[in-house]
């Protein structure tokens, strides 16, 4: 498995086609897989965004990122908005026949270049029945954290709703097609949510997708305010995953800073490359991508293959200074001990890990910072503290007296909230030196336009 650039597209792949098995063997020979947030409602326009991907000078995986209207199963606003030729912010993948899907991914998708559909539903059923249609094998998201943060579906309906898309998924298997689940839990909310939560609550889905059926996980962390603590996280995050999930079937993978994004392309250069050096130091296995024009649209497709391209060089720059994987290092820190006191809390309350969920959060054994939605306690609070470090100043009810360090004079008014929502973009635009950029040239190819063709599915 070398750099990707010249491949070739080959025919769609059978059993051998593992999302998981794909991104550890690349690991094992000590590359970083990165992966685009890409999704276009036009045909043409997502098959050229794939090869793109897959022939830039990096080891990558394809995307397609899904629209908001499938995401939130308005099936027919997006039906109605293809029909006008309004473009969507995404994919809709239910909408479209799935032939044309099958012709999207045609001599694009095989075992050297598997792809991932990528959504935010809480009620996925519909996506995920897409997915097997069209032998994509590969996902992500979570009840949890594809619920709290995205809308009013209540918890135990969306516990419900993953386990059908989990059996749905898994039948794959009797095709010969080993599925995958990616955790979207290590990213909730995006920013100001102490390290131990994100950890304990992707290890919790993770858990959660194996018990229903998904042998093959990756669990995710998204790149805070503080190097060091994401440090601590991480390897904190593999010890849980390699004491409750074994030593095989699962990976780790970074997220580049979901918050507020920095203004400038310097800035927002920065970011991201320091989100690729964190993921060699840790030993993550797959990175997923933003680009600078995050903060302000969405981005093109030569954008996307410049920022894969980008985090990889980052990466191998990183790699060459030889530096010790830190995953071993900070393996006993406070947030492993924080994460693992939630953890255990939650699956004492039941051997169901969804209806454990459930209740954790009814109790408030699990309680998201500024998360507002009705199934969330509402108790917990954080703030930066000035050392940059995530900390928390209310646990609420959560398991962790006694074993977090709480500052009460941490409490945030709304000019400190929205002060540290600004922190990480504000913090990298001040260390941006403004250089010019280079661009380069994304391999798109020149397929045919395609005949949209809307199914009645």
């Amino acid at each position: 498995m070398n750099e990707q650039a010249g491949r070739e597209p080959a025919g769609r792949a059978g059993s051998e086609d593992n999302f998981g098995s794909f991104v550890q063997k690349a690991q094992a020979l000590g590359q970083l897989v990165v992966q685009p947030r890409m999704g276009f409602s036009d045909p043409s326009a997502m098959r050229a965004g794939l090869i793109a991907t897959r022939h830039a000078a990096a080891t990558t995986v394809g995307t397609i990122t899904l629209d908001s209207y499938t995401r939130t199963n308005q099936h027919a606003a997006a039906r109605a908005a293809l029909a006008d030729g309004t473009p969507l912010n995404g994919y809709p993948i239910t909408t479209f026949a799935a032939d044309m899907t099958r012709r999207i991914l045609d001599g694009v998708q095989d075992a050297d270049f598997p792809i991932q559909v990528r959504h935010g539903s809480a009620a996925p059923q519909r996506v995920f029945a897409a997915l097997v249609r069209t032998g994509l094998a590969a996902s992500e998201g979570g009840p949890v954290s594809y619920c709290l943060p995205y809308g009013p579906i209540p918890l135990q309906e969306s516990v419900r709703n993953w386990e059908e898309s989990c059996a749905l998924i898994s039948g794959l298997r009797t095709v010969g097609i080993e599925p995958h689940l990616e955790s979207f839990g290590g990213c909730m909310m995006g920013q100001l949510c102490p390290p131990s939560l994100l950890v304990a609550l992707s290890v919790l889905e993770a858990l959660f997708f194996r018990q229903h059926g998904v042998h093959s996980v990756s669990l995710s962390y998204a790149q805070q305010t503080h190097p060091e603590q994401d440090e601590e996280a991480v390897a904190a995050l593999r010890r849980l995953a390699r004491e409750l999930l074994g030593s095989a079937g699962w990976h780790v993978v970074i997220y580049e800073y979901m918050g507020v994004y920095p203004k400038t392309p310097a800035g927002s250069m920065l970011l991201g490359e320091a989100a690729a050096r964190l993921a060699i130091r840790t030993g993550a296995a797959r990175l997923v991508v933003k680009t600078a024009a995050e903060a302000v649209r969405l981005p093109t497709i030569n954008e996307n293959v410049e920022a894969l391209e980008r985090a990889s060089a980052a990466a191998d720059g990183e790699r060459r200074q030889n530096l010790p994987l830190t995953t071993q290092v900070s393996a006993d820190s406070q947030t492993y001990a924080e994460a693992k006191s939630l953890v255990t809390a939650t699956l004492r309350l039941s051997e169901d890990i969804g209806q454990a969920l459930v209740q954790a959060f009814a109790q408030g054994l699990l309680d998201v910072p500024f998360c507002l939605h009705a199934d969330n306690a509402g108790r917990a609070r954080s703030y930066i503290a000035s050392s940059g470090r995530l900390s928390w100043s209310d646990i609420g009810a959560m398991p962790l007296r006694g074993v977090a360090d709480v500052n009460d004079d941490g409490e945030l008014t709304s000019a400190g909230l929205l002060d540290a929502l600004n922190y990480v973009s504000r913090s990298f635009d001040e260390r941006a030196v403004e250089h010019p950029v280079q661009r380069r040239v994304a391999r798109a190819g020149t397929d045919p336009l395609f005949t949209v063709d809307l199914s009645s599915e």
